[in-house]
């Protein structure tokens, strides 16, 4: 196993560094003439293909490699606790920090830069530089940095974020849990493109979205549009309750590949100044990368249309407005808002998106169409029960249609049959419709 290989490879390193940094008998003048495993013919290996996408070299590999050994051989890090006999302290130069109630200790930037370089000074500079510099680990998402301070580097804490052990060491796709720290859920379907029932104008521009996904990209980079059309694209749907803006989202994903994430702006808005920003930051820190279509639902929680500044949280929740915008504005992947109300939305944030899409309630003909494809095939009706005459007869969106197909097949299922009932379905439609506030028609 390559990974097993890349671990023992490290272990030849640090035994190796300490003895040559204590003058003992070594097979190595340098560290460096220990040969990494090699990369070609490893196509099953997850990790081996990510340093090779990646282009990483000896020094990369050793800080990558250095990340998991506290999850993987952990043992390999006692040899760094080893006393000082003039000080009675551990050895400052092996870097690392505890890690806690059981004992252990985990590894920092400064113990890299000592595997790497020993006790050289330019050397160790020279690594320092580079690595902070690094496009991939110099992130919040590798390092922990207690104090953002540059001298401190050294002390900066190798602690890579759960996704990138699911996905690097594991090989697994990371979908993290909801929760203060990331308000979002992973939202998918098991149903098909064909399944979106439109009316025509809206299925047009939602299948341009859908275009641009497939083929923004290649058309930047291809038609050297880069320096004039920006790599993100962002929508703004609005419509009823009901209507398909958050089912359109997902089949967007499922349809080009993407994972879709829902993020409940009325949730996430806080009272408390910066916390907003906070609460939606590792949102954008794990989306960035993985091209993740991001779909924020109740939109006018944060862009709904403001009177006036009154008070100082007035000024700041408009700068947490012009956040979102920013992080938005600078995702590079699709973004849609979703909202019931258009109206609802200032215009001037309107503006910021290259696609408004309106929502409409189905008409007779897309209802009766929702009716009958709703319902499972293995089911069948009464003799009086007429679909058309009920597309007709009742305006309701596409979610309201599906809980009342829910409420008529949970009572056939329970009566053994498979025979839907007109009463029933007019039950459920009750039901929905007083949801709404609305009477049901003799």
């Amino acid at each position: 196993m390559f990974i097993e290989k890349e671990l023992q490879w490290l272990t030849d390193i640090v035994v190796a560094r300490l003895k040559l940094y204590f003058n003992q008998e070594c097979s190595v003048d340098d560290v460096r003439q220990l040969v990494p495993p090699p990369l070609d013919e490893v196509q099953d290996s997850v990790y081996a293909r990510f340093v090779q996408s990646h282009g990483m070299g000896f020094n990369d590999r050793v800080l990558l490699m250095l990340a998991w050994v506290p999850y993987l051989k952990p043992q390999l890090l006692d040899c760094f606790q080893v006393k000082n006999s003039d000080t009675g302290q551990r050895f400052v130069e092996f870097g690392c920090v505890e890690r806690g109630m059981d004992g252990g200790i985990k590894p920092t930037l400064g113990t890299a830069l000592f595997l790497l370089a020993g006790d050289e000074v330019s050397r160790r500079l020279e690594l320092a530089d580079y690595f902070t510099r690094h496009p991939f680990f110099a992130t919040a998402s590798f390092f922990r940095k207690e104090n953002a301070d540059s001298s401190t580097f050294s002390n900066w804490t190798i602690c890579p974020s759960e996704d990138l052990l699911d996905e690097i060491v594991f090989g697994r796709s990371f979908v993290p849990d909801f929760s203060s720290n990331f308000p979002a859920v992973h939202i998918s379907t098991t149903r098909i493109w064909d399944d979106l029932v439109l009316d025509e104008t809206t299925m047009r521009l939602v299948e341009e979205i859908k275009l641009w996904v497939e083929y923004g990209d290649r058309v930047r980079k291809e038609w050297n549009l880069e320096h004039k059309v920006k790599p993100g694209f962002r929508a703004l749907f609005y419509g009823p309750s009901g209507s398909g803006k958050t089912f359109t989202a997902t089949l967007l994903g499922k349809a080009t590949g993407k994972e879709v994430y829902r993020i409940d702006l009325s949730m996430v808005v806080s009272k408390y100044v910066g916390e907003t920003e906070k609460n939606l930051s590792k949102v954008f820190e794990l989306a960035e990368g993985r091209n993740w279509i991001l779909f924020f639902d109740e939109a006018d929680a944060l862009f709904g249309k403001r009177t006036g500044l009154k008070d100082a949280h007035d000024r700041y929740a408009n700068q947490e407005v012009a956040y979102l915008l920013q992080r938005i504005e600078d995702y590079r992947g699709l973004v849609v808002l979703s909202t019931n109300l258009k109206s609802n939305i200032d215009e001037a944030f309107a503006r910021r998106f290259q696609s408004v899409i309106r929502f409409p309630m189905p008409d007779a003909g897309q209802r009766e169409r929702l009716w009958r494809e709703t319902f499972s095939s293995s089911c069948v009706f009464e003799e009086d029960f007429d679909l058309k005459v009920l597309a007709g007869k009742y305006e309701m969106a596409g979610g309201s249609i599906l809980n009342v197909v829910q409420y008529a097949s949970l009572m056939a299922m329970s009566r053994s049959e498979k025979l839907i009932r007109k009463s029933d379905v007019i039950e459920g439609i009750r039901r929905e419709l007083q949801k709404e506030g609305k009477m049901m028609e003799a």
